[in-house]
């Protein structure tokens, strides 16, 4: 097998048919996260930003079976494309391929590769590296049928679905009647989306605020209603009456709604308006094919009551015996003792909180 690492630009118009081709081939790369759309829009924002092409021999010339998207860091350590804000990782391969993720990571000049979001079905980074953790990545089945995943909450749980009705016909007597817009165009509505989102992150404390990056939002808007079935930028709108209640901006495919910035007017908090512009989106989505929306990982209340079922992910890595990985591992040690005694001490905390308040502030 060979391998050709390229910077996302580089990719021709056959490179992208053939990764195209290998996300229709197979449910699990469907993710819009995996799509050439989103590592190419990393890449405008990202100089380290690379992509590996994995090609065999074929009689009619190299045949292309696999795209490996990921950043090149300090200590030729890499993380998967988008790191911090991807939430889908992995190789995008053909059906059936068997690689050597060692091999892999030397092709690439990576001494080590560390991951978050591993999706299901990438066995052999798994099974070379060093995992941390798997986790659950909750997820609203639809199956692109009408009234099929409500029926599905139904039988699951119906306490929070007859809640959501509730508050929606409150909702509608109080303000206005409810109504969802599940894609709006207007660029208008984006930057009040980031607004919210952006205030809502802060409120957060150590949480990084992405969307206070002009270099991010740059990624927002070029993803934002793009013509394509693998990777778009969807903002969906919940209104009642003439008032913005609530919005998401989600990342679409032909089978998949990923969500990814929720956010609402604080004005509104006592109706649930996520909980009610989430039930709405999932009706909207299966009369237009989707068969999920993933609700990215996390325990948080709502996920676990509006769920269906969940996807595994896994957080590790894959390292090399070298001496840069051997570095690598040795910093991130100490790393991650600095943010556990961080976590476990209230008054550091509270001080670590001010200041990173104080640096967003300042940006």
């Amino acid at each position: 097998m060979d391998v050709t690492v390229l910077r996302p630009d580089e990719l021709t118009t056959a490179d992208i048919s053939a990764w195209h081709a290998m996300q229709r081939a197979d449910l699990a790369l469907a993710n819009p996260f995996f799509s050439p759309e989103f590592t190419r829009a990393v890449g405008h924002q990202r100089a380290n930003a690379r992509v590996a092409r994995l090609t065999v021999p074929d009689p009619e010339g190299p045949r292309t079976v696999g795209f490996f998207p990921f950043e090149r860091h300090a200590l030729g350590s890499g993380k998967p494309i988008g790191s911090g804000y991807c939430d889908c990782q992995g190789l995008i391969h053909e059906p059936g391929l068997a690689w050597d993720p060692q091999e892999l990571l030397r092709a690439c000049d990576l001494s080590v590769w560390e991951y978050d979001h591993l999706a299901a079905g990438q066995t052999p980074f798994e099974d070379a590296g060093t995992p941390r953790a798997r986790v659950s990545s909750p997820i609203m089945e639809l199956n692109g049928e009408a009234g099929a995943y409500i029926e599905r909450l139904e039988r699951l749980r119906s306490k929070p679905l007859k809640a959501a009705r509730r508050k929606e016909r409150k909702l509608s007597r109080e303000v206005g009647p409810v109504r969802l817009v599940f894609h709006t165009p207007d660029p208008a509505l984006l930057d009040i989306l980031i607004r919210w989102k952006s205030a809502q992150l802060r409120a957060k404390g150590l949480r990084r605020d992405l969307l206070s990056q002009e270099w991010f939002r740059a990624i927002l808007r070029e993803l934002f209603d793009l013509p394509s079935d693998f990777c778009s930028g969807t903002l969906s709108a919940l209104y009642a009456g003439e008032e913005l209640v609530a919005m998401r901006y989600e990342l679409r495919s032909r089978h998949v709604l990923a969500c990814w910035f929720p956010a609402y007017d604080t004005r509104f908090a006592w109706y649930s308006p996520g909980v009610l512009l989430s039930v709405k989106v999932a009706e909207a989505a299966a009369d237009l094919g989707i068969a999920h929306i993933d609700l990215g990982k996390g325990a948080e209340l709502h996920k676990q009551e509006l769920k269906t079922a969940d996807l595994t992910l896994t957080e590790g890595y894959v390292a090399r015996h070298t001496p840069r990985a051997a570095l690598w591992r040795a910093w991130t040690a100490s790393d991650r003792t600095a943010r556990a005694a961080v976590r476990s001490h209230p008054r550091v905390r509270r001080v670590a909180v001010k200041a990173v308040s104080a640096v967003e502030r300042l940006r």
